[in-house]
């Protein structure tokens, strides 16, 4: 999840797995494509994923869907529960599609249909024993006729006539609301700080201090080269005080709406989303406005945490987990914005640009120098990969403190990436969704293990991180999460 995709109250599963559980975790719906992955994560990575809870700043996230679908509560094991429609009854039959056993209709059934105790009416021209038509959400149940107005059998008027076969519109399913909300109504205690930073916010800004003086050389020598002392010093000050737009809810929801691809949510996204965020911030003593919600269309599991006010979460995660559990994944996001991981990460990011392009500017020319002299001669590639191996060790000579600091600066940043990560999965754990965030965190597993089988299944050769490249990743591995959740998932003996 980004900065989520982690915080909770009983699992509303049977058998809810906890770490070292023999049961395994319950499984999400299977989405019909699988997401993406994070940008720099390996799963999350806004809890911090898969992601990759959680993502400028990092955010949990993780692999796509691919399980089996989810059990309802209560049902049996191994045998999910069909869902309700809307209008049925408790206990009614479950609607009748084509291509399933026909229902008895009272009396036989419609006109020209088989007698008593035979099938279904048969459609227009259909053969003897097709099945019968099928019924709709909100329509009776088995043994009394559909009451549509046109329907043979409702009426005497229609008596004589064939029936009609209604399309049948499928109806998106949404996951159940199963999140205890203990402050529904009731006066909440709001904290004396709304957002802060903490140790890893601090040490994110702290780690981005090198590449931030490089831009602002850089800045500076391009704006006083073009426009002169007095507008080119203008040109540095207002760079710098461009920062302070991080904290700008306009400029923010145009950054998350055109960069990040987040839109509004729509009314009954809305619907669904706000009383979860209430009690989410109730729990943490926050005002739920002081922060705005926007959605992703996105097959992923995740949420993120933009900047100073933004947090997002994908179409998935509102559909087609359980409330509990995106209770758990907001809390996460939530966690980043009152640490200051957000807000910092992203301020970082802003500061260190202009010298990230002139990196790779000046990478790419010197790419381009040694294409060049690979046309003349061997002797030139030599002497001018000489020329450029001279000028790095100068550089480290001479101004260690600044090129040091840039080589190590990376694996700091994901160091405090994969930090903040483990803070806000613990900032969920204690808002009470420590067993929803594990839960979360087991779906991630399954689904990287049910890639990695596929992948195999298809003889294709496993590409495992090297060492290296897991000390750059932002978001730590599944197993280490649930590992730092163990603490709140202690049962009371």
């Amino acid at each position: 999840m980004s900065q989520p995709p982690g915080p909770a109250h009983e699992s509303p599963y049977p058998g809810s797995p906890y770490p070292g559980a023999a049961t395994p975790p319950p499984e999400y719906p299977v989405a019909s494509a699988p997401p993406p992955r994070y940008p720099g994560g390996p799963a999350p990575q806004y809890p911090g994923t898969g992601t990759p809870a959680g993502h400028p700043p990092q955010y949990p996230g993780a692999p796509g869907p691919g399980g089996p679908g989810s059990h309802y509560p209560g049902a049996a094991a191994g045998s999910p529960a069909p869902p309700q429609y809307p209008g049925a009854g408790a206990g009614s039959p479950a609607p009748q599609y084509p291509g399933s056993p026909a229902a008895q209709y009272p009396g036989g059934s419609y006109p020209g249909a088989p007698g008593p105790g035979g099938p279904g009416p048969q459609y227009p021209g259909a053969a003897a024993g097709s099945p019968a038509p099928p019924q709709y959400p909100g329509s009776p149940g088995a043994g009394s006729p559909a009451h549509h107005p046109g329907t043979p059998g409702a009426d005497p008027r229609f008596a004589g006539a064939q029936p009609q076969a209604q399309p049948f519109v499928p109806r998106q399913a949404v996951a159940p609301d199963d999140l205890d909300y203990r402050h529904e109504g009731s006066r909440v205690h709001l904290a004396s700080h709304q957002r802060g930073a903490d140790a890893t916010a601090v040490g994110q800004l702290a780690t981005q201090i090198p590449g931030a003086l490089v831009s602002l050389a850089v800045v500076s020598a391009l704006a006083l080269g073009i426009f002169g002392t007095v507008v080119g010093w203008l040109v540095v000050v207002a760079w710098v005080a461009s920062g302070a737009l991080v904290f700008h809810r306009p400029t923010e929801l145009r950054f998350a709406r055109h960069v990040l691809k987040l839109r509004t949510p729509l009314a009954e996204e809305r619907a669904r989303l706000e009383p979860i965020w209430r009690e989410v911030t109730a729990r943490a003593g926050i005002e739920a406005n002081t922060y705005e919600l926007m959605v992703e269309n996105s097959d992923d599991l995740n949420a993120v945490a933009v900047a100073g006010h933004v947090v997002g979460v994908t179409t998935y995660s509102l559909n087609r987990i359980p409330s509990s559990n995106l209770a758990a994944v907001l809390a996460h996001e939530l966690g980043h914005h009152t640490g200051g991981h957000a807000w910092a990460g992203l301020l970082g990011y802003w500061y260190s640009l202009p010298g990230r392009l002139a990196w790779a500017f000046t990478r790419g020319m010197a790419r381009i120098a040694l294409a060049v002299a690979g046309v003349f001669s061997a002797a030139a590639t030599g002497l001018l990969i000489l020329f450029m191996g001279m000028f790095v060790v100068a550089g480290f000579l001479v101004a260690w403190y600044i090129t040091i600091p840039l080589v190590v600066a990376p694996y700091l940043l994901a160091w405090a990436g994969r930090l903040g990560e483990l803070r806000a999965d613990q900032q969920s754990a204690a808002l009470g969704f420590a067993p929803e965030m594990a839960e979360v965190l087991h779906h991630f597993q399954a689904e990287e293990d049910a890639a990695k089988a596929a992948a195999v299944s298809q003889g294709k050769k496993l590409h495992e991180p090297s060492g290296l490249a897991r000390l750059l990743s932002t978001h730590p591995d599944n197993h280490t999460r649930l590992r730092a959740l163990e603490p709140y998932l202690q049962l009371p003996r």
